[in-house]
């Protein structure tokens, strides 16, 4: 049967080709946030985290997104202003689509990292307000009253849950006298408790499924508890094993792929497939770039020597570097790479990564451009150098960043992998979740050009889902590294312990905020928890004041600006003259 508004069917083209940009941006954006605080404590090298976003967004918005889209984020204005001409909401949804497209764009490229649910409001807002419908502005849920309110609510809550949690980690592990010991004791628990948190968010926020009302108490608490009993038992078994394998005795040769083998780790000589060849045992999670391989500015440590690789080792955890007896923490002192002048520590310093500019296409820039070289070089560079770019080193930072505790690899690597999953379940919960920002608008266009009729909502075709989660992941994987440069070390000293009470306390507040009804953005519960665990440094010059006010100043324009690009466009087709 031929579509019923046929004749428009170059509003569903520019709407489709708006929905493309808009996805894409919207990975870049807010997919970078889920995965920001694993890349720049390097718990996650940046192509890695870009291969778990495409699984995990896809995995989100395929498997878990919801079959019904609303048309009307949070049904911001009313529908009855189309209904006499249903062709006029395709043409506000597709001013919409492309205002938020252009926006988010712009956004994403300028390092300012915005909420892309308000950006669709505000898109959605201005196109209203050009098609005089009435606006939602009064305090309920989903109004412009309370989008404004969660500009300080979200950072503020979250900032308190992830404060709180780091406060555990730290004064329960990383300070006592032995902290490699307590964290072996300590790292079931959290693995265990993470697990339950998590669960409890994928339940929360499944768009298909129960919600904790229907399922009742019972049924949602024995999930959880019961997710918790099955991880502390295999963290008992299979993950101790591991740790004790590789942090305490030192086998440089074990991997994440040898947790599977358990008990047998705790032999003599386990059979192992696959060793590593030598190397580090750990990541140095704190290690400065320096600007060339000279070492002049300061000693450098040879770390395969010891090992290991420690930054400043505050303790010596069984380690056997004996040299280094400093306190508990290095809480002040410029570290630049060499020895800290107050605590004679060695800071462990790296050689600078070139960037893909350098690497790929300056030694190929005399050849001619037909040459074969020269065009492997640049397909090389188009497709790689989003995720081959330098997120970790960040210019001017190192005052801000010595400010900051320095711990112990061998303990920070114990949380490493409680943060990756952390940050894979907020990823996946914006797949299932988030996918309806760029969808919304398309499927409210595509809707009434195959009906003729304006509708809340509107059946989601399975395809365009799993276009919108492949658009997901493929912007993180080209520019989302402008996001992740933006929410990591620019604010404070990033390492996994602090990341995975980053993740883990935004998580906590978006399960809070929306059991309350409260309107809270991942990407301001990010940030404020970033905050947060940067002041458990009791010192308010560990955090970089001008990268907050300016990530702030983005979350005040995100709703005008995308408003005003929608409405102008809306305004202009609505008024143009024609014959």
């Amino acid at each position: 049967m031929a579509p019923a508004l046929q004749k428009y069917d170059w509003i569903l083209a520019l709407t489709s080709i708006a929905f493309i940009v808009s996805s894409t941006s919207n990975g870049a954006n807010d997919v970078a946030n889920s995965y920001a605080t694993s890349v720049a404590a390097r718990t996650l090298k940046m192509w890695q985290a870009g291969i778990l976003a495409s699984c995990t967004e896809f995995l989100g918005a395929v498997a878990l997104g919801s079959r019904v889209t609303g048309t009307i984020k949070s049904g911001i204005f009313s529908l009855d202003k189309f209904k006499p001409a249903p062709a006029t909401l395709m043409l506000a949804m597709g001013c919409a689509e492309l205002g938020s497209a252009t926006f988010l764009t712009i956004a994403t490229i300028s390092g300012f990292p915005v909420s892309t649910t308000q950006t669709v409001v505000g898109a959605l807002i201005g196109s209203g307000i050009a098609a005089q419908a009435p606006i939602k502005w009064s305090w309920q849920k989903g109004s412009v009253s309370q989008i404004a309110a969660s500009w300080l609510i979200a950072p503020f809550i979250s900032a308190g849950f992830a404060a709180i949690l780091f406060g555990t980690v730290k004064y329960g592990v990383l300070k006592r006298s032995d902290p490699l010991k307590w964290g072996l004791r300590a790292i079931p628990f959290y693995l265990a408790f993470t697990a339950g948190v998590l669960a409890l968010f994928i339940i929360d926020e499944l768009p298909e499924g129960e919600s904790l009302e229907e399922m009742g108490a019972g049924k949602a608490c024995g999930i959880i508890l019961g997710v918790f009993a099955g991880v502390l038992l295999i963290a008992y078994v299979f993950f101790l094993p591991y740790f004790h394998r590789r942090l305490v005795r030192g086998d440089s040769r074990i991997r994440v792929w040898h947790i599977p083998l358990g008990p047998l780790l705790w032999r003599e000589d386990p059979p192992l497939y696959f060793p590593a060849k030598g190397g580090l045992v750990v990541t140095d999670y704190y290690a400065k770039a320096a600007a060339s391989n000279n070492s002049s500015d300061g000693a450098l440590v040879d770390e395969k020597s010891k090992g290991h690789s420690t930054s400043v080792d505050n303790k010596t955890s069984g380690s056997g570097d004996d040299e280094i007896t400093a306190p508990a923490d290095l809480e002040r002192g410029e570290v630049q790479g060499g020895r800290n002048p107050e605590t004679d520590l060695v800071m462990h310093v790296i050689p600078a990564k070139p960037e893909p500019e350098e690497r790929w296409l300056k030694p190929v820039e005399h050849l001619p451009h037909y040459h074969p070289q020269k065009i492997g070089a640049w397909i090389k560079f188009l497709l790689l150098q989003g995720v081959n770019r330098d997120v970790v080193t960040q210019k001017n930072m190192a005052a801000i960043h010595a400010r900051a505790a320095v711990y112990d690899n061998k303990v920070e690597h114990l949380w490493t992998y409680a943060q990756v999953a952390s940050a894979m379940m907020m990823s996946i919960a914006h797949g299932s979740n988030d996918v309806a920002n760029a969808v919304g608008p398309w499927v409210a266009t595509y809707n009434t050009f195959q009906t003729g009729v304006a509708s809340k909502e509107a059946d989601t075709p399975i395809w365009i889902l799993v276009i919108a989660g492949l658009l997901l992941g493929t912007g993180f994987w080209f520019y989302g590294y402008h996001i992740v440069r933006a929410l990591g070390n620019k604010i404070t000293q990033v390492s996994p312990t602090r990341g995975f009470s980053m993740e883990l306390g935004a998580a906590i507040c978006v399960l809070l905020a929306s059991r309350l009804g409260l309107p809270v953005s991942t990407t301001q519960c990010l940030t404020g928890a970033t905050i947060g665990v940067a002041l458990m440094n009791f010192d308010v010059k560990a955090v970089n004041w001008k990268q907050v006010a300016f990530i702030f100043s983005g979350w005040i324009i995100t709703l005008p600006s995308a408003g005003l690009i929608s409405g102008l466009l809306m305004a202009m087709a609505l008024n143009t003259p024609h014959f």
